[in-house]
Formats: C-alpha cells, sequence, structure tokens
C-alpha cells in the first residue's frame, strides 16, 4: 500500500469510528480481522493469568511477549487442532491459508499455525461463544506455559 494510499484510509476510519457501526457477522469477517481481535483476547487473557504472580511489569511484559508469540501460538494450535468441531477448524484453515508477511521471529509455518490459533480465538470472541473462547484459552495457555518451561529447563542445561 502506497503512503497516500494509507493516509486517506486512516482519515476516512478517523473520521467514521464515532460514528455507531454495526459488526460483520463474523463469519464473513477477513481472517486477518480475526487474527486481530483474537490477538488482542489471547493477549488480555494472558496478561490477566500472569498479573497476580509478580508485581515486576518487566517480567511480565516479557512473558507475556513470549507467550503470545507466534511460535508459542503454532504450538498451542498444533494442540488444539484433534479437539476442534468443523466449524472451528474451518475458521483455523481460513487463518492459516490468508496472505500475510511473515517475520524473523517465527518459520512461516508457525506464523501461519499462530494466526489460525488467533483468527479462531477472534471468531469465538465475536461469536459470544463464551465457554469455549474460555475452555481453549485456558488449554493453550497451559500448552504454553508447559513448553516455556521445558525451555527454560533445556537452557539451564
Amino acid at each position: 500500500m502506497r503512503y497516500e494510499q494509507y493516509q486517506r484510509l486512516l482519515d476516512h476510519v478517523l473520521a467514521t469510528c464515532g460514528e455507531t457501526q454495526t459488526m460483520p457477522e463474523p463469519r464473513l469477517i477477513h481472517p486477518v480481522e480475526l487474527a486481530y481481535i483474537g490477538d488482542a483476547v489471547f493477549s488480555l487473557y494472558v496478561r490477566m493469568r500472569i498479573l497476580p504472580v509478580s508485581s515486576h511489569v518487566q517480567v511480565l511484559h516479557d512473558l507475556a511477549s513470549r507467550m503470545v508469540s507466534a511460535v508459542m501460538q503454532a504450538k498451542a494450535m498444533d494442540a488444539l487442532e484433534p479437539e476442534l468441531t468443523e466449524e472451528e477448524a474451518q475458521i483455523a484453515r481460513r487463518g492459516r491459508n490468508t496472505k500475510s508477511t511473515v517475520p524473523k521471529s517465527a518459520s512461516v509455518r508457525e506464523y501461519r499455525q499462530g494466526t489460525a490459533f488467533e483468527a479462531l480465538m477472534g471468531y469465538l470472541y465475536l461469536m459470544d461463544r463464551k465457554d469455549r473462547l474460555q475452555a481453549l484459552m485456558d488449554h493453550s495457555f497451559e500448552l504454553i506455559r508447559q513448553a516455556m518451561e521445558e525451555e527454560r529447563k533445556q537452557k539451564r542445561k
């Protein structure tokens, strides 16, 4: 996207975001937009889970950043896939197959799996499926926590 086009879009969003908007049907939202919401939802969930265990903001930030990384989300998605309903698997597949630029911090596979994870979280949030969202986030958090503990043990050896 060219700079001028970006500026016009930014102007449009700023001019219209104060108006009442209706949310489109979640099934019709682009997977990248679902992932955008899912990233925020899971990030807040992780922060709320770790906040009670430390008052050191730097430790909390470092831990949360690692837990919500594409690498860790990919690990969670790999473990969750067999448990997904057909509808959830379809949303995850859409997220995984969407075109995007992959950062250097993750492999292409990890980034795509991370996007699938975020798209699924965003979809469940927008569909207001709180119980299912909570169950998947709880399970994902534990999987990620265990993976990070294992990584730390390996580094100490």
